[in-house]
């Protein structure tokens, strides 16, 4: 399990589902959730503010959940957040551009996050954690 990458995959994560919480917008727009004036209704905003909680939640979860089992979990909640994004919002989503952008947005991250699970820890990383 290569570490260093699930932690950044978490920092980014948390970042971005805190930014989400506080400006719905952010993934409102490139969502084709915003109006025709660029403006998100209060409805939409009030639906994607728990999507940025569960983002960075997720991501604070694979920053700090310490190596093994925990680090394992918090990693396989973030694969099926992923994934379930690419699914739903590939199939919801306004218009094809949307849909498509949304799911390799989401494929993405899982790959990144998959990644972290599947490549071994680097030789560094081994001998710092053995200290």
């Amino acid at each position: 399990m290569r570490t260093s990458v699930l932690r950044a995959v978490g920092v980014a994560t948390t970042a971005y589902g805190v930014a989400v919480t506080v400006r719905p917008g952010l993934l409102a727009k490139p969502s084709g959730l915003a109006g025709p004036d660029g403006r998100t209704a209060a409805e939409v905003r009030t639906s994607l503010r728990p999507l940025g909680l569960r983002e960075a939640a997720c991501g604070l979860a694979l920053a700090l959940a310490p190596r093994g089992a925990a680090l394992r979990t918090a990693a396989a909640v973030r694969l099926a957040a992923d994934f379930g994004d690419a699914v739903l919002l590939g199939a919801t989503l306004p218009g094809p551009a949307r849909r498509g952008g949304a799911v390799a947005v989401s494929v993405g991250w899982g790959a990144l996050t998959l990644a972290g699970l599947l490549l071994p820890e680097s030789p560094n990383a081994r001998r710092a954690a053995a200290r």
